[in-house]
């Protein structure tokens, strides 16, 4: 903790509690769809690539935005607000009102991620960005922990079963915004000189932040590689909601016990972001990250064609817990060394909404699939696709692809790896 700034401690301390209200109604809203609802998993697939891409398609507007205002603080407090406020049309009891509020919570998360991780970025110096993000994401995911364990309590404990997880969810979530409030140092960023990292052209209009200069990051060749592959790696990532329903009905686990399953992802999560974070400042982003999808890839391979052992559930969330801490803070980490201070919130938001889009994709497909084939078929398909585009991927992000698109590169930026290139 001590060698991160305090902004990124106060904003890990906002997304620890905000994680506990959101994780919450996730590890209980699978169960509450399918079985509560009859919701059936075409249906669920839809519901779940919804949210997926409302999130995705907000988020370029609140990176944009961040940068534009030159607050970042203002753009994720509204999104953490939007968050809190829509909990309760959680209770009204129709797929209509909570297809609602499930989307007005993802408009919210669109909003904030951008400007959040564009905070931590421009907290840390670049040496330190996966360190940065890893003590953020250990802290975010100690939230994701704790989630589970209190909807299993209050379904417990509780007379009104799923809707008490819902009202206590709210509640938790308006502290969050409080938090953030109080504890978030705020204010508008003076206007910033392009980074050493960026490609020339960049600098084009430094006092101005539109739409033309965000989007024309994609000039960068570094960037838009990391784009590129976050995206061909998003259309075979699997949901989380989709990969604890498998792992229930292989293995059978107890209902009452379902909620619990994100508690072994958010553990490992926990246990490994930050070893990892600093793992990737000194071996290079590209081999953590890539490391990260050869464990999803195992998780999927357990789970086709392994026995089912009292000791897969255990394996499978190990594997996923950490595909998360490999990838979740490395992305944005890679992504904050190759664009401007000016620009950090639309690039992180760029690359971002390219794979929560890829994703939402993925659960259409993957939801239709499972209807049309059945379980088994769907992830041996999704299976095959992360091998290919993990094998493209390393590929495009070798070290030597970096360096022929890098030829001076300075001081300040040649301390740290992008997900392009590896540490000098």
């Amino acid at each position: 903790m001590r060698a991160v700034s305090p902004t990124v401690v106060a904003l890990g301390a906002v997304s620890l509690i905000t994680d506990v209200s959101t994780e919450m109604v996730s590890a209980v809203l699978p169960l509450y769809l399918v079985l509560g609802l009859g919701l059936s998993p075409l249906g669920f697939g839809v519901l779940d690539g919804v949210q997926n891409g409302v999130s995705a398609l907000v988020q370029l507007t609140g990176g944009h935005l961040a940068d534009r205002v030159r607050n970042h603080k203002l753009v994720a407090g509204i999104g953490y607000g939007l968050a809190a406020l829509c909990k309760p049309l959680l209770l009204v009891h129709n797929l209509g009102a909570l297809g609602a509020a499930l989307a007005l919570d993802r408009t919210g998360k669109g909003l904030r991620t951008a400007p959040r991780d564009a905070l931590i970025s421009l907290s840390a110096p670049p040496e330190r960005q996966g360190r940065a993000f890893g003590v953020h994401r250990a802290m975010d995911t100690t939230g994701a922990l704790l989630g589970p364990v209190v909807a299993f309590l209050i379904l417990g404990v509780a007379a009104g079963g799923y809707d008490a997880v819902f009202a206590v969810s709210g509640c938790v979530a308006a502290l969050g915004v409080l938090v953030l409030l109080l504890f978030v140092p705020g204010g508008k960023r003076a206007p910033a000189e392009p980074s050493d990292s960026a490609e020339p052209g960049d600098s084009a209009a430094a006092e101005k932040v539109d739409l033309r200069a965000a989007f024309g990051l994609l000039r960068t060749r570094r960037l838009r590689m990391l784009f590129g592959c976050a995206v061909l790696l998003g259309l075979t990532t699997v949901s989380d909601a989709f990969l604890y329903l498998l792992l229930q009905r292989r293995t059978g686990v107890d209902e009452q016990l379902f909620p619990l399953l994100p508690l072994g992802t958010a553990t490992v999560f926990l246990l490994l972001a930050l070893p990892l974070g600093r793992l990737a400042d000194r071996v290079g982003r590209r081999m953590v990250f890539l490391a990260g999808h050869a464990g999803l890839l195992l998780a999927y391979g357990l789970l086709l064609w392994a026995p089912a052992t009292p000791a897969l559930p255990y394996l499978v969330l190990v594997l996923h817990g950490t595909f998360y801490a490999a990838t979740d803070g490395v992305l944005p980490a890679a992504v904050g060394a190759v664009v401007p201070e000016r620009l950090r919130a639309s690039g992180i938001a760029l690359v971002g909404t390219g794979q929560a889009l890829a994703r939402f994709c993925c659960s259409l497909v993957f939801g239709a699939a499972w209807a049309a084939w059945g379980d088994g078929p769907a992830l041996g398909a999704a299976a095959a696709g992360l091998a290919c585009c993990a094998t493209v991927a390393g590929f495009a992000l070798r070290p030597s692809a970096s360096a022929s698109a890098t030829p001076t590169p300075s001081p300040s930026s040649a301390s740290s790896s992008s997900l392009p290139g590896e540490p000098r």
